[in-house]
């Protein structure tokens, strides 16, 4: 099931359901689905999954329906509507973003290079990542070792398809990570659900996180992308996809095929959940996750600077229609930020 959170100016936030060029609007069937979040808390209370509870509500009624071209090409105040990332939480402050790295072969390569110690015999990045080839995928019921993890931010960092990266005055860069995010909700009773699955832009200062390992925890509290769609059935084994981004007409870099799923990580699904979830803090009933779950490549070394309007384009296979975002660099300011008595 593929679902999209959108508006239309004249009516509102809405919550629908996307088959081939369509878009099914469930917030006419069932007007306090403003967001998907919603949709939950109802399918919860009515013993079901988000699935199966849109699927009981479009048994006994049929949605109006949309064209979902437009919806995809419009840019955030366009007139005909624009999407909006496909979960999120009516209070920003109660969705949490982090994610995982060294989870792929591929980036722990690009990862070991922006580390490297001559004088080391294997660097942190090697070292994190042969853990997890040697314990990341444990037997049910087995707790397998800790991946790398990060905290972006909370709600407000998050943008949707067609948005802006930004890159702030203070960074030295921007740069997209093409990954996975994995969709959640914490019940009633402290349990975690998992929705399902969108395509994300994690976006990061790669410069940065150069100059100094220890730096990659400030180089990841910038703005991130996820969407357009929530997958609800996908199985996360192997999934495949390409980025390329643009500079006008002209394609300033091209991934090539991109490899992620349980197939191509270190870690599997349910460890990195695991490890993710054992932290009472990220077990607040009612609180949205969004987890990032690390990418096989990044342009970082094969381009020079982004640009204002560069188009940043992802897409992987089974997750829907492409993300789309657009890099924003914010004006030079060296103010620094004044603390008052309170």
């Amino acid at each position: 099931m593929r679902l999209v959170q959108f508006i239309l100016p004249d009516r509102g936030r809405r919550v629908g359901l996307v088959e081939e060029d369509t878009v099914h609007d469930l917030t006419a069937l069932r007007e306090g689905w403003t967001l998907l979040y919603h949709v939950f808390r109802e399918a919860q209370g009515a013993g079901r999954t988000v699935e199966k509870h849109i699927q009981a509500l479009l048994q006994q009624n049929e949605a109006p329906r949309l064209p979902y071209e437009p919806l995809w090409d419009n840019r955030p105040g366009d007139d005909g509507g624009w999407l909006l990332p496909p979960l999120d939480h009516p209070d920003p402050t109660h969705c949490i973003i982090g994610g995982t790295g060294l989870t792929h072969t591929g980036s722990m390569t690009q990862r070991d290079a922006m580390h490297e110690d001559q004088n080391a015999k294997q660097t942190d990045s090697e070292k994190m990542f042969s853990m997890g080839l040697e314990g990341g995928k444990p037997a049910p019921g087995e707790r397998g070792i800790a991946p790398e993890c990060f905290y972006k931010g909370r709600g407000f960092i998050m943008r949707p398809h067609n948005g802006f990266l930004d890159i702030p005055s203070f960074a030295e860069d921007g740069g997209e990570e093409p990954e996975i995010v994995g969709c959640y909700i914490i019940g009633e009773d402290g349990t975690p659900y998992r929705l399902g699955f969108a395509i994300g832009d994690e976006w990061s200062d790669h410069a940065m996180e150069q100059v100094n390992y220890l730096w990659l925890a400030p180089s990841k509290l910038r703005t991130c992308a996820i969407g357009p769609e929530l997958i609800t059935d996908h199985p996360f084994k192997d999934i495949r996809g390409s980025c390329r981004i643009y500079r006008q007409d002209k394609t300033i870099y091209d991934s090539g095929e991109l490899l992620t799923g349980e197939e191509h990580m270190s870690h599997s699904l349910a460890n990195l959940e695991d490890h993710h979830f054992k932290h009472p803090q990220f077990r607040v009933p009612g609180d949205v996750h969004l987890y990032f779950f690390g990418t096989s490549k990044f342009s970082f070394g094969n381009r020079g600077p982004l640009a204002d309007g560069d188009r940043i384009e992802i897409e992987f296979s089974g997750m829907g229609a492409p993300l789309v975002n657009y890099v924003r660099r914010i004006p030079p300011d060296d103010t620094p930020i004044i603390v008052r008595k309170g």
